[in-house]
């Protein structure tokens, strides 16, 4: 295993791929290197004198300034880098778009076909609180139901609780509204009890005008205030859902009916190396197979902004990306927060020094396809090809906004590593093999052997049949825990 990596030409950084101890010497482009700090794996070293206020180079793009004058060696990090970025920008369209290299293999996958026409990969039974006052009653409900159904002949009954609901108002009403509307029709799901209380805002029968479109013989739904027994009401319309459930069976269906989220959380200084590239090389496979994919985490597309841009389908797309970054900008100006205050302690420990940094790795996960669509948070996927989704990068809420766009598998890369999952399969692919080594219980697939012994072809090849494999029934991680959760983003009033 090599020692570093230099990822682009340009570059007058190298990155560490394992810890380096200070006076160690390398050799770059037949010039030797002395060490001057000791280096983590992950993070950066100076190639060649760095004058202060010059550019940090990294794949190919500045990642910063440098604070002060650094010296072939040195270690390039938080304590001699600063980010560059501003506020609102305005941005140019100079469009430039890829041609994907892969060929449609007419793969397939073993799914539920549901009676709308999409593809589910899960057979679950869900009860959905339209409020958090119910979130123990729906508890009591699955455990008495449990009591009846040793062996299910369905995937899993899981509650998705929550806190909102009611005392809600304006945009966080509706994006609560939104969420759980998506999950009640969302292909994974085949059958959803939905529990009211009575009293909320988000009533029964304001629900059902959000729903519309619904499978009247697969959702059910009770108020607990109106019905005399909520436990048995709930149990009894747990049973009729499963009963029309438990035949269901699985199909072949097209891997274009693949609808897949892209996240990274817990990020390292080689995120950008492997495990995003891996799942950028994915997102354009499929997309190739005539496929969907979906790309969030708003602010860290901040500094890699207008790679994405450049690869919008046409003019009104490019303009949806410019509103998508400077509107999360204003959010944040808004509540008199920094715009930047962006890599995590975490992230900083791992080597990534500024959000250019962490956004031109993050990006990656894109990989090279064109930007056909921009999503806002709460919406649904419309089209086939690579979305963008208004939502803010912290894991839960990110992760549960590209569920609720219809994705069926969330695909989650981390260099620290993270054991939660959303409502959705979420597999989590490490970084570094030592984290896959070290957190086997939560990581499902290991894209460090790319700075190791095997090819992109190689890995790419096995992450492919691993994601077919899940699609038709492999549980992930965070299934095998039962680690399941939702969380909704709120930023207004409270009553």
């Amino acid at each position: 295993m090599k020692s570093f990596i230099k990822i682009h030409p340009r570059d007058n950084v190298i990155v560490a791929l394992k810890e380096l101890k200070k006076g160690v010497i390398i050799e770059l482009d037949k010039k030797n290197i002395e060490i001057i700090d000791n280096i983590g794996r992950g993070h950066k070293i100076a190639i060649e004198n760095i004058k202060e206020g010059q550019s940090i180079i990294k794949y190919g793009y500045p990642i910063g300034r440098a604070a002060q004058t650094i010296k072939i060696g040195e270690h390039v990090h938080t304590h001699n880098v600063k980010t560059t970025l501003s506020n609102t920008l305005t941005y140019t369209f100079n469009q430039s778009l890829n041609t994907l290299p892969y060929k449609d293999r007419h793969l397939t996958f073993k799914g539920y076909k549901r009676p709308n026409g999409s593809a589910g990969i899960r057979n679950e039974l869900w009860i959905i609180p339209t409020v958090g006052c119910v979130n123990g009653v729906a508890e009591r409900i699955k455990k008495q139901f449990l009591k009846d159904f040793k062996e299910l002949a369905v995937d899993t009954v899981e509650v998705f609780k929550h806190n909102y609901g009611c005392s809600q108002l304006g945009e966080d009403h509706e994006n609560t509204r939104a969420i759980l509307a998506n999950m009640v029709t969302h292909p994974n799901n085949g059958g959803a009890l939905v529990l009211g209380l009575g009293c909320e805002n988000n009533s029964i029968e304001s629900f059902k005008k959000k729903l519309k479109d619904y499978n009247r013989d697969r959702v059910m739904f009770i108020e607990a205030q109106a019905v005399e027994d909520e436990i048995q009401e709930g149990v009894d319309a747990l049973k009729k859902l499963y009963l029309q459930m438990h035949l269901d069976k699985r199909v072949d269906i097209p891997l274009s009916e693949l609808k897949i989220g892209l996240k990274c959380g817990g990020s390292d200084g080689l995120s950008g190396l492997t495990a995003n590239p891996l799942v950028g090389m994915f997102s354009d496979f499929l997309i190739s197979q005539g496929g969907t994919t979906v790309l969030t985490e708003v602010p860290e597309m901040f500094g890699a902004e207008t790679i994405l841009m450049n690869r919008a389908k046409d003019y009104e797309v490019f303009n949806k990306i410019v509103k998508l970054i400077n509107d999360f900008k204003e959010y944040f100006i808004s509540h008199n927060q920094t715009i930047y205050e962006n890599p995590s302690p975490g992230n900083k420990e791992g080597g990534i020094t500024t959000l250019e940094d962490k956004s031109l790795g993050c990006t990656q996960k894109g990989g090279k396809a064109t930007v056909t669509e921009v999503l806002d948070y709460g919406e649904t996927i419309k089209e086939k090809g690579l979305h963008l989704l208004n939502s803010p990068g912290n894991d839960l809420v990110a992760a549960t906004a590209l569920a609720s766009t219809g994705c069926q598998i969330v695909l989650f890369t981390t260099g620290r590593g993270t054991p939660f999952g959303t409502f959705v399969p979420t597999m989590k692919i490490s970084t570094n093999t030592p984290l896959y080594k070290q957190k086997p219980n939560w990581i499902d697939f290991n894209a460090g052997t790319l700075v190791e012994s095997q090819s992109k072809e190689e890995v790419l090849e096995y992450f492919i049949k691993d994601i077919v494999a899940v699609a038709s029934g492999k549980r992930v991680k965070n299934e095998i825990n039962d680690y399941r959760e939702i969380a909704i983003f709120k930023s207004g009033v409270t009553l």
